[in-house]
């Protein structure tokens, strides 16, 4: 595929009422440049095509054709996960395709090393969007053919759009047309996410667009593509014979779950892979919601770890540490947020778990505490107005028993609490009657 710059762009500074600006980047079909739009006054992203064509110079048709296809066949997609199309035009020798700017936008290829892969649950939502996507696009008669990660851009706060229609096929145009050489030359895209069937007839469908995001789903879990090999043919041939290596071999927190959706959208055969871009988003939500409770178990796991080394809970049972941690309340606070303030009346107990907080008395600051310390002891004893403020210094976690549900847990429990709590109360009026510093809150 012809990656090289159009010849003449930088001889360019406007097309159309688009005034161009510095490279975003360069893609199989054109580069993309930052440009602004003084008529609405915004910036906007400018993709520019070459259409005349050059002595000895191979692939202007082809480019001509891409740029006609993309202004076409994107232009009529309006999917929340599909980048829309605002404008299009000729200038100069030049086709532009102009699309919304985007900043700090990157394409999931920068989530597909193994030093940045993007969390489990992440991937399985960036992958469902764009089955969705799909979905919408196939209803509409329109394939892909080139679904890859660097065709898919992805947000600073996690939103995705499916990119570069310049290849999509409309197959309408093409429904009745016999398999013949002609035919076998629309074989296009990258080969690494070509379907068997893409291989042996050319021939393009919505599974050979599933089955190559199945690829990309596979390369986002685990940073490297289910077929490698340094030969066209040998790459080629694994496509066609071998299987992939099992994604929990390559990283152990991939449920299988999400093995047997790849092994289905990898399947050789299209009549065995998804059918239809929903079948794959559906699986995908079952895997969502697997993770979803793994991720609150684990959670609980590494809290209750945490409780156990602190010195509140050091004589507390494995047991016990799990009826208070359900007793209590998991809190974090920015820097400078209070947690508790004066004058208010509450029943809580509190314990830091990480982070520094300092105590203020009528604005004046009293003094520091810090991971593994408690306060609000009286306020856990008897309903009472606060003393004192407390804000956190830096980010802080807080661990919260309150009184009241304390009570459910069981008698020996309760029990083995009171006498902690009591004596590290007694402990902390000691520390502040001879400091003569910090009431207690």
């Amino acid at each position: 595929m012809n990656t090289a710059e159009p010849k003449g762009t930088q001889l360019l500074n406007r097309v159309g009422k688009y005034v161009l600006g510095r490279k975003l980047g360069a893609g199989s079909t054109g580069q993309v440049l930052l440009s602004h739009d003084p008529y609405l006054d915004r910036d906007v992203a400018v993709k520019l095509y070459r259409l005349e064509e050059e002595p000895g110079r191979e692939g202007d048709k082809s480019l001509r054709q891409q740029f006609f296809n993309e202004a076409k066949v994107a232009g009529r997609l309006r999917h929340p996960n599909i980048l829309p199309i605002l404008d299009a035009g000729e200038e100069g020798g030049f086709g532009y395709v102009v699309t919304d700017y985007l900043p700090g936008v990157e394409s999931l290829r920068a989530w597909t090393s193994l030093d940045r892969l993007l969390p489990v649950a992440t991937v399985v939502e960036v992958v469902f969007k764009l089955a969705r996507a799909l979905e919408y696009a196939h209803r509409l008669d329109v394939i892909h053919r080139d679904i890859k990660p660097s065709n898919v851009l992805r947000t600073p706060d996690g939103e995705v759009y499916l990119i570069d229609f310049g290849i999509a096929l409309h197959t309408v145009d093409f429904k009745d047309e016999p398999l013949s050489p002609k035919t076998k030359a629309r074989l296009v895209g990258s080969p690494s996410y070509m379907a068997p069937e893409l291989i042996r007839q050319g021939r393009a469908s919505a599974q050979t667009d599933l089955y190559a995001l199945g690829v990309l789903l596979y390369e986002l879990l685990v940073g490297r593509r289910p077929y490698e090999d340094e030969t066209l043919s040998g790459l080629l041939h694994q496509i066609l014979y071998a299987s992939p290596p099992p994604l929990g071999q390559l990283r152990r927190e991939i449920p299988l779950l999400l093995d047997d959706i790849v092994a289905q959208a990898l399947a050789k055969r299209p009549e065995k892979r998804y059918q239809r871009g929903f079948e794959l988003a559906a699986a995908l939500v079952g895997v969502s919601h697997n993770l979803e409770a793994v991720s609150e178990e684990l959670k609980e796991r590494e809290r209750f770890n945490l409780l156990r080394r602190m010195r509140f809970f050091n004589d507390f049972t494995y047991p016990e540490i799990y009826e208070i941690l359900k007793a209590g309340h998991w809190s974090s606070y920015a820097p400078g947020s209070r947690i508790v303030s004066e004058g208010e009346v509450d029943e809580s107990f509190f314990v830091i778990v990480s982070g520094e907080v300092r105590v203020e008395q009528a604005g004046r600051r009293l003094g520091g505490l810090q991971a593994g310390d408690c306060f609000g002891e009286i306020g856990f004893v008897t309903p009472a107005k606060r003393s004192v403020t407390i804000v956190a210094e830096e980010a802080v976690e807080i661990f919260s028993v309150n009184a009241t549900l304390m009570e459910q847990a069981s008698l020996a429990t309760q029990l083995h609490f009171t006498r902690v709590f009591l004596k590290n109360l007694i402990a902390r009026l000691s520390r502040s009657r001879a400091a003569a510093s910090l009431p207690v809150s």
